[in-house]
């Protein structure tokens, strides 16, 4: 642990003047004196970019920390759970359909198999990355990741989608007011709004259509209204309130896991997530999975050759 009044690059701290409502971790600090230095603050589970004052910082009790990072745990859990059931519900009513469908003489519905579409998942935050793809994979949903600084993404966008043609573009990382009373209809007044809308832009060029491409867009507090006039499928925050670190997982997760010959209902979207209303929105959006068959013997055709 940091010494008493000292506040370091990596120490987990709360904000005094808060109550010590959110955990953040310390991103960097101007200096080390004490009352004149500012840090730079992002939570630990809420997408939230923050600065303040060393004197307002207070380091973690380590019994609170690993209460929170147990329920974190617990509450990740319990949402992977539901999208489990969830999804185990949803494929028994399609095979229910094809079966009635099948009566007619057409290929049975075990003969069926889903194919969910493809997300590519942007992030400026490494650690957040990390736990998402960790999320897409028990979640069973084809992911590509790539840490990326918020202002280096509308750069970078337009490669990677050429490099990898998702179903489902991710864009993410911290977001922020600058200050309480900001002017919310000003780009300025966020610390890294101004990026993802630049970086939905130049997605949106490259394909405009918004059942082409689906746009997951934003972090804590961000210009909702913005990133969704750029093209943006679903955004935070309609309320500029502070969203989970999953959110935009689990938005990306509904629509790659609703059928091609649907429409994501938006309420489900965002019943989806775990911040919910008001912390996302978006517009009706055509899912991404599609049904394939028949299903191929295992071992037909055999692991493939290499020259």
């Amino acid at each position: 642990m940091a010494a008493k009044n000292r506040i370091r690059e990596g120490d987990v701290v709360t904000r005094k003047s808060y109550g010590g409502d959110i955990f953040f971790q310390v991103i960097s600090v101007e200096s080390y004196t004490v009352g004149d230095a500012i840090a730079t603050l992002k939570g630990l589970n809420m997408r939230l970019l923050a600065d303040a004052p060393v004197s307002d910082l207070a380091v973690a009790d380590e019994r609170e920390l690993l209460e929170f990072r147990r329920q974190t745990v617990r509450e990740s859990a319990e949402h992977l759970r539901t999208v489990r059931i969830r999804r185990i519900t949803e494929e028994q009513a399609r095979h229910r359909k094809e079966r009635r469908r099948s009566r007619g003489g057409a290929s049975p519905a075990e003969d069926i198999f889903s194919l969910p579409g493809r997300v590519l998942h942007m992030d400026g935050d490494s650690d957040y990355l990390r736990d998402c793809m960790k999320y897409y994979k028990e979640l069973g949903v084809p992911a590509v990741g790539k840490h990326i600084p918020p202002e280096e993404q509308a750069a970078a966008v337009e490669t990677l989608l050429r490099e990898h043609s998702p179903d489902v573009l991710v864009l993410t990382g911290h977001d922020a007011l600058k200050k309480k009373n900001s002017d919310r209809a000003s780009v300025s007044s966020y610390w890294n709004s101004g990026y993802y809308i630049d970086s939905v832009r130049r997605a949106r060029n490259h394909e405009m259509d918004k059942d082409g491409l689906v746009i997951v867009a934003g972090a804590c507090q961000s210009y909702y209204e913005a990133l969704m006039e750029a093209g943006a499928n679903f955004a935070s925050s309609p309320g500029r309130v502070l969203i989970h670190c999953l959110d935009p997982v689990l938005l990306a997760e509904r629509v790659v896991n609703t059928p091609v010959d649907e429409i994501v209902r938006i309420e489900d979207a965002i019943e989806n997530t775990i911040t919910k209303r008001p912390g996302v929105g978006g517009v009706q959006t055509r899912g991404k999975l599609r049904s394939s068959m028949p299903k191929t013997p295992m071992g037909v055709f055999g692991a493939g050759t290499s020259e």
